[in-house]
């Protein structure tokens, strides 16, 4: 039987209405979520990351930082993800997030998956297991990942431009954590990815030319990829000995005053429980795993706000209709 260009129309309307209708409803989120819907999205998600991984290491820790950026604004609903409209800002635009990479991957990843189980998988919950897979191969510790996280319709550029600084002291830091519901381990914890990965000199800059609570040997060198008062500069890494491998070294650099940003360095230094545990974290290699595994999958619980009207996207980049 054919249809009119007023059935579509209608069809249309109906799946649209079932996608928003069905993010909206309140759920907990699940590591079995998609076991009927999906079986095989994790399987899809692997398979596309160590295929991207295998030509370019370093997109493992850009998709890790991508899924930083994604829920410390409103929370872990891919609202990063999306393009800017003649009616709305992208997150993209925002200066933190002018050096983030890794959206062609969700993408990909993202295409396999319409083409597997149409209309089924968020976008939010591809980054969050891209994310977990990304840390395994660089030899980081692995977790249950739970899902039926929803995409966010809206994007926040203004939230997006007040994600934590890399020039944040201590107080700071545990104030915009503590506002999304983590403490000070979990922060701790989370500021080990950069154990890998690299910094642009605009984010180091000041650690290295002015701050004195800095190994000298270690200032030296970075200065001469990145000097005072030069509007360029060169890429360090976070971890110069093992730059893409997810260790503990990253606590080892702090003690001895190497820690490349000044917010890395400014978890270590001041005394009491957080030295503690910064050191217990650099010999306690599975200590910290264990800690960051549970860090990650606390903030990967970050909800949008109840306002914020969210659905599974059919794009990424852009909102379904």
């Amino acid at each position: 039987m054919a249809f009119s260009k007023r059935s579509w129309v209608a069809l249309a309307l109906l799946l649209f209405a079932a996608l928003v209708s069905a993010a909206n409803g309140d759920h907990k989120l699940s590591a079995r979520y998609y076991d009927k819907t999906c079986p095989n999205v994790q399987r899809v998600v692997r398979t596309v990351m160590a295929n991207k991984v295998a030509g370019d290491p370093t997109v493992a820790p850009a998709i890790l930082r991508l899924f930083f950026h994604d829920c410390f604004v409103n929370g872990c609903d891919a609202s990063i993800l999306l393009d800017s409209t003649p009616f709305s800002e992208s997150e993209k635009d925002a200066v933190p997030n002018t050096s983030v990479r890794g959206y062609e991957v969700i993408d990909e990843i993202k295409s396999v998956l319409e083409h597997d189980c149409p209309a089924t998988v968020s976008c939010s919950d591809i980054i969050a297991l891209a994310s977990r897979d990304a840390v395994g191969m660089l030899g980081g510790p692995s977790w249950r990942m739970p899902l039926g996280r929803k995409d966010s319709r809206t994007a926040d550029k203004d939230g997006a431009e007040n994600l934590p600084s890399p020039h944040d002291n201590f107080t700071a830091l545990v104030s915009t954590f503590r506002e999304r519901g983590l403490n000070a381990r979990d922060m701790t914890a989370l500021s080990g990815a950069h154990t890998v990965g690299m910094a642009n000199c605009e984010n180091y800059r000041d650690r290295v030319n002015d701050d004195t609570n800095i190994d000298a040997s270690f200032a030296e060198a970075r200065r001469k990829t990145c000097p005072a008062g030069d509007s360029d500069g060169g890429m360090a890494p976070f971890d110069e000995q093992t730059p893409m491998r997810f260790d503990h070294a990253y606590y080892k650099d702090l003690i001895a005053r190497r820690g490349l940003l000044s917010s890395d360095q400014a978890l270590y230094g001041s005394g009491g429980r957080q030295d503690d545990l910064v050191e217990m974290y650099s010999t306690k290699g599975e200590m910290f795993a264990k800690d960051f595994a549970k860090a990650m999958v606390k903030m990967g619980n970050i909800s949008p706000s109840k306002e914020t009207p969210v659905e599974v996207r059919l794009n990424c980049k852009m909102v379904n209709w």
